[in-house]
């Protein structure tokens, strides 16, 4: 039946993930298009406060994703130097009773399988690097890398801060180097019983300038992740990422405290990104094509919630066209836009000043929403 739209997702990444998932159980058909030719467990860690896993409620994901996952009691802030204790936020029980949902830290590729479980083989498409994107007024055509042609009566853009859709949007601009790296490094738990520390489940470490987050990515507590924030202005490589060592580590938290010491003599590769980001943009969508997630909103990971926001995003994206339909879908893009733009402009300003939780404060503005049960504001344009 021509009723039933297609939407094709550009990018398959979380946010991706979540709105081809949504969009296929509100019945709308659905093709994912996704630049890698695989999927592989990257070593990365990530956060899924209560906000996102009342989504993965929706999404029919929320026990598979609690039941492997760490869930730790506390986030903890703790001064890098001396070690004494600057927050420590509940969450636990406290957020299953407060919040309405679990807090859990999990690993990235476990998570990303799970999101990706209520999908066909066939939604998702491999080995398809967007070229060239335009919009005809009546359905949207695509082409790829590999010569192949696509057409879909809408587009989501979930392809991340360099996204083609956001090109064809707003034009060629390279996102902003940041002046800070994040190093990223995987611990097996056989490595952390070699040193007798207390390797807290939830815990960031702070000084003025620089910070290490550190938890675990499974409820068996076998794996252990550490990421930073530490100052470089010299970057300038155009590769993703580089290798570092642990001499680098050293340099870069001489003085820490033993505990971090640790962590970095426990570490047996440790890889390091630049952290780019842009401004705030002045449109996330246009006729039949919307952006989501680090497409329309990049931002610094040092609040935790950047996937958060494009999950987010995607069941706003979601909730509005079903409130809406699609037989006026430019009022539906304007609402989704306008009922997200403040909530991701605030997280991405929060984490971009990386003050969030450093200091005994309410999270509740964040881990609380529950956007389901949010009112709609009126789209204004």
């Amino acid at each position: 039946m021509k009723d039933k739209k297609n939407f094709a997702v550009i990018g398959a990444g979380l946010g991706g993930a979540a709105v081809a998932v949504l969009l296929k159980q509100a019945g709308f058909n659905v093709t994912v298009y996704e630049r890698a030719p695989h999927f592989s467990r990257l070593g990365a860690g990530i956060h899924m406060g209560p906000n996102v896993m009342k989504i993965f409620r929706k999404m029919g994901i929320e026990e598979k994703v609690s039941l492997m996952s760490s869930h730790p009691d506390y986030w903890f802030s703790r001064d890098g130097i001396t070690g004494d204790y600057m927050s420590r936020i509940p969450l636990g029980e406290y957020a299953l009773k407060e919040y309405g949902a679990a807090y859990v830290t999990v690993h990235r590729g476990d998570l990303h399988d799970v999101m990706l479980s209520p999908l066909n083989s066939e939604d998702v498409v491999f080995n398809k690097h967007l070229e060239h994107i335009e919009d005809t007024g009546e359905e949207v055509l695509m082409k790829f890398a590999d010569g192949s042609e696509a057409k879909a009566d809408f587009v989501i853009g979930a392809d991340g801060i360099n996204s083609m859709v956001r090109e064809n949007l707003l034009g060629k601009e390279k996102p902003t180097y940041s002046g800070w790296i994040a190093h990223r490094a995987l611990i097996t738990g056989e490595q952390l019983a070699k040193f007798d520390h207390n390797f807290e489940d939830c815990i960031k470490w702070w000084t003025e300038d620089r910070h290490m987050m550190v938890y675990f990515t499974t409820g068996r507590r076998d794996e252990y992740y550490y990421v930073t924030g530490v100052p470089d202005p010299d970057w300038s490589s155009d590769a993703s990422f580089l290798p570092s060592s642990q001499e680098e580590m050293r340099e870069a938290f001489d003085g820490y405290h033993g505990t971090v010491q640790a962590l970095i003599d426990a570490t047996s590769e440790v890889t390091k990104w630049p952290l780019k980001n842009r401004n705030p943009l002045p449109l996330w969508r246009r006729n039949r094509m919307v952006l989501l997630g680090d497409a329309c909103h990049p931002m610094k990971p040092h609040m935790a919630q950047g996937a958060a926001m494009a999950i987010e995003d995607a069941a706003m994206l979601v909730r509005c066209i079903e409130e809406v339909g699609l037989s006026d879908f430019t009022t539906a893009f304007a609402l989704y836009e306008a009922n997200r733009k403040e909530r991701a402009t605030r997280v991405q300003s929060t984490s971009n000043a990386n003050t969030w939780l450093r200091t005994q404060e309410d999270p509740a503005w964040c881990f609380g929403y529950d956007l389901y049960n949010a009112p709609l504001k009126d789209a204004t344009n």
